[in-house]
């Protein structure tokens, strides 16, 4: 058994991380983390969690919490854990940042694209950026992992192979992205009120959504090239999900099944990412509740170009599931390990 702790339990994404860490066979919660909620119930805030969960909230004390656990999970707002992090909390334990601390390289970029300074740049070089299928062997050595974004999740694990094979122009792709709603927090804006968000649909962060470079430094690594891209992301009036539709230009004519043969070479071992068959796109509500990606893709003979598409649970596989299956790959336990659940469909 490993002793975990977390830090942010109350959002979202903390939530899930309760919720599938609790059904995982080697893992104790120790500290359920909430500077919003100390000394509250855990079980009063989620009461789906009533008579499963009967610790209360702890505060965010990242010193006292390092010592005592073998793993942190920080489910926290962008700079929160570069403004904590020491080389004494990563020599005590490892830790899992489901925040963009450090996912980008570049820290100039962090802080033009998160309007942030970043409290602990020295930290950045050795991060390593969690996305299991493509990282898979530096994620086990790693005493601090970025854990992906879920736009950015689905985003790159639709586009990777059609960009590390080279049957696209990478700098023609567009990414059109889709999200419910828990992807923007669990904090009160008015923007994510249901009268704001019921029966409506609206573009955002237009040019300036700060997902947009972390797609661009990850799909940049598997072209060998920096890669400039569009992406346009989307709210929805759903709970859960992100749906990707990326556009690009073919290098040269192909056919469906030599596309198809160059995304089975990727994940046809893969267990969470599903490569959906000819003419079938994915959908949210198929992976909706579960770590699965299911990606497809549609050949344009009219125009030269590819219509690559991506389906995962923002909260899931985009947060919470992602960042267990990394710590699965940190302690050597199997990596579909808490992650068993099925999509729920409806």
């Amino acid at each position: 058994m490993i002793k975990v702790g977390i830090i942010g339990a109350t959002g979202y994404a903390g939530e899930e991380l309760v919720r599938i860490l609790l059904q995982h066979k080697e893992v104790e919660i120790c500290w359920y983390g909430s500077r919003s909620y100390v000394n509250q119930p855990y079980a009063d805030i989620f009461r789906n969690l009533f008579e499963v969960v009967t610790d209360t909230c702890l505060d965010d004390n990242i010193e006292e919490l390092c010592k005592k656990v073998d793993v942190v999970f920080t489910a926290t707002p962008q700079g929160y854990c570069a403004g904590i992090l020491t080389e004494e909390v990563l020599c005590n334990t490892k830790v899992i940042d489901l925040s963009a601390d450090f996912r980008i390289k570049d820290v100039k970029v962090y802080e033009e694209w998160y309007k942030l300074e970043h409290k602990s740049p020295q930290f950045i070089e050795e991060a390593v950026y969690g996305l299991s299928e493509i990282n898979r062997e530096q994620v086990k050595g790693a005493r601090l992992v970025a854990n992906p974004g879920c736009y950015t999740t689905c985003s790159i694990l639709t586009l990777y192979p059609l960009v590390k094979e080279g049957l696209i122009d990478a700098q023609s792709i567009i990414v059109d992205a889709k999200s419910g709603t828990t992807g923007a927090g669990r904090g009160a804006k008015v923007p994510n009120l249901f009268c704001e968000v019921n029966e409506n649909m609206k573009a955002y962060g237009v040019l300036t959504h700060r997902h947009t470079p972390e797609i661009e430094e990850q799909l940049g690594y598997a072209a060998g090239e920096e890669i400039r891209l569009i992406f346009t992301p989307h709210l929805v009036p759903m709970n859960r999900g992100i749906l990707v539709t990326a556009y690009a230009n073919l290098k040269q004519p192909v056919t469906y099944e030599q596309v198809k043969a160059v995304y089975d070479k990727y994940y046809q071992k893969e267990k969470f990412v599903r490569v959906l068959g000819k003419d079938v796109v994915p959908e949210t509500r198929y992976v909706q509740g579960s770590n699965y990606v299911d990606v497809g893709f549609k050949l344009d003979e009219r125009t030269n170009r590819i219509v690559a598409m991506g389906a995962l649970d923002n909260v899931v596989k985009g947060a919470a599931g992602q960042a267990v299956q990394n710590m699965n790959l940190l302690f050597g336990f199997a990596e579909d390990e808490g992650l068993g659940q099925l999509p729920m469909c409806f």
